[in-house]
């Protein structure tokens, strides 16, 4: 059942998108404020998010890209007031699948959510097992499976890809499924890394050379647009390349056609080109850096991978196919792991993401070597150093902010103080929710655990959760 978020904090909006979308029979919840609406978005996973603009304690627009990844990886209808094409304009650059502009018609609101639902449910029915190849691309996040879905339809047209990701997420794995997954699968697929690329050698290797071209040059030498002709060529951190070779790419992509170094005719490649980078190339092309004719062709069908940070519940099932993949390739049986391995290495952040995971599982091989089992000791000794610090460091800061919390409302308190019906009624909902969140961890989610701890009723439970919007499991 689709899950809804309203965050308006006009009662007459917010009440009729309630009302209408419960009446459709949706899961829906409303909140107020930005602070809220990042709270609750936080743990319940949510399909579709209304956002006004305009909000208490700040601009809607600031908090879309922050609502997008919390784990429901919802899409995002902004609500923006009549007259304001900049904010509708921001919305869509933010990320926002669409707007509605006040004062708005209920069936263009549902019509609005029907095409997201559709496309959410048909994007994940694309992405399972059976029409997707994704060999290496493992987890079911909500992040992972909306990738695996853009890949999916990348994979049925030929535009040009242009993915933006952290090093170590996985760029050319990704490159590498939209191919597999398109009509040119039993093509080449050919893979350069710009960074590595001598500036003196890129126009050869990407377009060739004749013979006598320079010095060296003893023979004809096919370039990579040459041989991708029919498949793929992916471009790793296209960032890296040079304004000369910038202008020559444009000139490839829009009329199809390339020269050799030293050639006197141009020569077709029929290539599907997929691009990455870790840069922020709209900041480049800001700063003449990077050409803003070329970003345009290739961002014809951006993806955004997202770090492992954010998709941590992916951990386990990355450990077990990349646990199960080395022990093959080494011939050795299969190695299990302790409860606080998974621990160790969920609390810690991975700055170098899946490819940093995956060598710190290929050391702990090695360290187990005969034993079954791999525990936290195995890690590298530089890794584990790093897990006890940012553990301790999380809490020290988690606790800092309870005290600044703390602190500054008192001083709003002494500032302006509140009727005391409004201040005792916020700060029980608070506790209360703290409370329920700290409960729902504890017992796992298990109903019967929970009213035990609580001391609770089934019903008074219920009531609970059901105010906060929250539930078990």
């Amino acid at each position: 059942m689709p899950r809804i978020l309203v965050i308006d904090d006009d009662p007459a909006i917010g009440k009729l998108l309630f009302n209408h979308f419960e009446e459709m029979g949706y899961i829906t919840h409303r909140v107020v404020t930005s602070e809220d609406a990042l709270n609750i978005a936080a743990i319940e996973p949510y399909d579709v998010i209304f956002l006004d603009v305009r909000l208490p304690d700040g601009s809607g627009l600031d908090i879309i890209g922050q609502l997008k990844n919390t784990p429901g990886r919802p899409e995002v209808v902004i609500i923006t007031g009549y007259g304001e094409p900049d904010g509708a304009e921001l919305a869509i650059t933010s990320g926002a699948w669409d707007y509605l502009e006040k004062p708005f018609k209920l069936k263009d609101v549902t019509l609005l959510l029907m095409r997201v639902i559709e496309h959410r449910e048909r994007r994940q029915r694309n992405v399972s097992q059976n029409a997707l190849k994704r060999e290496g691309l493992v987890g079911q996040s909500p992040q992972i499976v909306n990738c695996l879905g853009q890949v999916f339809e990348a994979a049925q047209v030929d535009a040009s890809v242009l993915l933006f990701g952290e090093t170590g997420t996985g760029k050319e794995l990704f490159a590498r499924a939209i191919h597999n997954n398109s009509r040119r699968a039993d093509k080449p697929f050919l893979a350069v890394d710009c960074a590595a690329l001598p500036e003196t050698l890129a126009e050869s290797v990407l377009f060739g050379h004749e013979r006598g071209a320079f010095t060296g040059a003893h023979a004809s030498q096919e370039g990579m647009i040459a041989q991708a002709n029919g498949g793929t060529l992916f471009l790793d951190e296209i960032g890296e390349l040079s304004p000369a070779m910038q202008a020559k790419l444009l000139r490839v992509l829009q009329e199809r056609v390339y020269r050799p170094v030293g050639g006197r005719r141009d020569l077709a490649s029929d290539f599907r080109l997929v691009a990455a980078t870790n840069r922020q190339l709209e900041i480049m092309a800001e700063e003449g850096r990077f050409r803003t004719d070329l970003l345009f062709r290739l961002r014809a069908f951006p993806i955004d991978l997202p770090p492992l940070r954010t998709r941590k519940e992916d951990i386990k099932d990355i450990c077990d196919y990349h646990i199960g993949r080395l022990c093959g390739h080494y011939a050795i049986e299969a190695k299990g792991f302790s409860r606080d391995f998974f621990e160790a290495i969920e609390g810690y952040d991975w700055p170098g993401n899946v490819r940093e995971l995956v060598g710190a599982l290929e050391y702990a091989i090695g360290a187990a070597f005969a034993e079954p089992i791999l525990c936290p000791h195995h890690l590298p000794k530089n890794l584990r150093a790093k897990i006890a610090k940012q553990t301790i460091t999380h809490r020290n800061n988690a606790h800092a902010e309870q005290e600044g919390q703390q602190t500054q409302e008192l001083l709003t308190l002494e500032l302006r103080l509140p009727p005391f019906r409004q201040w005792r009624v916020d700060h029980i909902n608070r506790m209360e929710r703290e409370y329920l969140g700290a409960l729902i961890a504890q017992s796992e989610g298990d109903l019967r655990q929970a009213l035990e701890l609580s001391e609770l009723s089934r019903s008074r439970l219920y009531d609970l959760l059901a105010k906060h919007g929250m539930k078990l499991g």
